[in-house]
């Protein structure tokens, strides 16, 4: 059982915040399938600050989905003190700060990953977070982090950064086994996570490379985290967190699931993002998830290819026909 602020995760299964994906829609799949703990997409500090609409959408958070934190991310400390206070209207269960994005548009500009070059200004951004939440009467909602093994290989500072971030105030450490020079490759150092585990006492969770419940259990054995993030390995598996708390709980794999299920929630899904986006946008968005969903079954280039190329709603729900219709393996 994990314990940050007043909410309890039985095993600690997280969805990872995913710009571009995770929005409500998708969040709300993940928690019918199993995940425990969600987090909006990054929302910008700056843009919150000037009242930018966009931004203000990603901050919304429906009550199925609860518990959600929402993430932010920038690189001074008082804007994104100001931010968190903005969007506690939205009633989040915690504030998350990015510290490990490693999309060049937003390391670029001094934020995300890049700050783990600077465990000084991660401290001081988490004290002026942690300051203001409480003098502004919200005492109780944690503030969490969200960091990489470092910047690049002469900057591992993950146990730095999360020590300073402990020291002032973090309520978990979030930790993904890669620097931002090496993305998504090669394989994910959990010696790292393992390393920031035994030098903080607060919870830390393990992220990177979850792709099934063997790998999950593993990282949680090797380096002792208290939970583990799923991000990519999501992606057109919702199913990862029914699967691996089955495996957790009975040293077993959970049976398959069937293609009318798969079916059912696609077109979930998609009727989500139609009602949350709009028509054009949601269909379109839905494209990728299918695509996603589509992975690894006969044929899939084909249909990925038409998928991508379908207009409208009825000609990407033809390609689900196709995909998951008539089978139910």
């Amino acid at each position: 059982m994990l314990k940050i602020g007043h909410t309890q995760y039985k095993h600690g299964l997280f969805l990872a915040p995913m710009a571009g994906v995770t929005d409500k829609s998708f969040r709300e799949l993940c928690k019918k399938r199993g995940a425990e703990g969600m987090t909006t997409e990054m929302v910008s500090s700056k843009a919150l600050i000037f009242n930018d609409k966009k931004t203000n959408i990603l901050c919304r958070i429906s009550d199925f989905e609860r518990p959600c934190a929402l993430q932010l991310f920038g690189r001074v400390p008082q804007e994104i003190a100001k931010a968190a206070i903005l969007v506690m209207k939205y009633q989040p269960c915690a504030i998350d700060i990015n510290m490990g994005c490693p999309a060049p548009k937003i390391a670029g500009n001094g934020d995300g990953s890049a700050l783990m070059k600077d465990p000084d200004l991660c401290g001081r951004i988490v004290s002026e977070v942690r300051r203001a939440l409480d003098s502004e009467g919200y005492p109780d909602i944690p503030v969490t982090v969200k960091i990489r093994a470092g910047f690049d290989k002469e900057h591992i500072t993950a146990v730095r950064v999360a020590k300073k971030c402990e020291e002032n105030g973090a309520a978990m450490i979030t930790v993904h086994g890669r620097t931002r020079e090496q993305m998504y490759a090669p394989p994910v150092n959990l010696d790292i996570i393992k390393e920031v585990k035994s030098s903080v006492k607060v919870p830390v969770v393990g992220n990177g490379d979850i792709t099934d419940e063997e790998i999950a259990k593993h990282m949680l054995e090797y380096t002792g985290c208290d939970g583990i993030m799923i991000g990519r390995g999501a992606l057109g598996n919702p199913y990862i967190f029914d699967r691996i708390a089955y495996y957790l709980e009975n040293g077993e794999k959970m049976p398959e699931i069937s293609d009318s299920v798969k079916k059912a929630d696609i077109i979930q899904h998609m009727t989500s993002l139609i009602a949350e986006k709009g028509e054009y946008t949601g269909t379109r968005e839905a494209r990728k998830h299918i695509a996603w969903y589509i992975k690894g079954k006969v044929g899939s280039a084909q249909l990925r290819d038409e998928v991508n190329r379908a207009e409208t709603t009825e000609a990407v729900l033809e390609v689900v026909e196709k995909a998951f219709g008539n089978r139910d393996a």
